[in-house]
């Protein structure tokens, strides 16, 4: 019982409190301002989806650097990198992400699973290169 209250402890820290709430609120920017966009203005869908993800993506990077990681970028050149950084990332697990699905969804298993654990899979990889890639911290290098 102690090992998995040492366990909890690790996990449950505030970086990855402020990780998960971000990770909702950016899910509700993706969902909402499409659904806006789609709804209200009658945009074509895939215009629709394509621009919420794209401002998902970036309310994400905001909130990452300054809520989160705590970004130590100072110059505009650090910051510009950062950013590349941060947007590879993401092109990287929408990468893993598309060939987890093209190879998992051809198993006799429930679409709904496999996406589940394709996005939990996604939201792990992008915490770890967003920690220790997109914003690694200058005493870490």
């Amino acid at each position: 019982m102690k090992k998995i209250e040492e366990l909890i402890k690790k996990v449950c820290t505030r970086e990855m409190i402020l990780y998960i709430t971000f990770g909702i609120l950016t899910t509700l920017v993706n969902l909402g301002s499409f659904y806006v966009m789609n709804t209200f203005f009658h945009w074509e869908e895939n215009i629709s989806n394509f621009i919420a993800i794209l401002l998902a993506v970036l309310f994400a990077y905001v909130t990452n650097k300054d809520l989160v990681f705590h970004s130590e970028a100072q110059s505009l050149k650090e910051k510009i990198q950062e950013f590349c950084k941060f947007i590879l990332g993401r092109a990287f697990t929408m990468i893993v992400e598309f060939v987890g699905g093209f190879v998992l969804f051809k198993l006799p298993i429930p679409n709904i699973i496999t996406k589940m654990v394709l996005t939990i899979i996604v939201i792990i990889l992008n915490f770890f290169i967003s920690k220790f890639f997109a914003f690694r911290s200058k005493k870490d290098n």
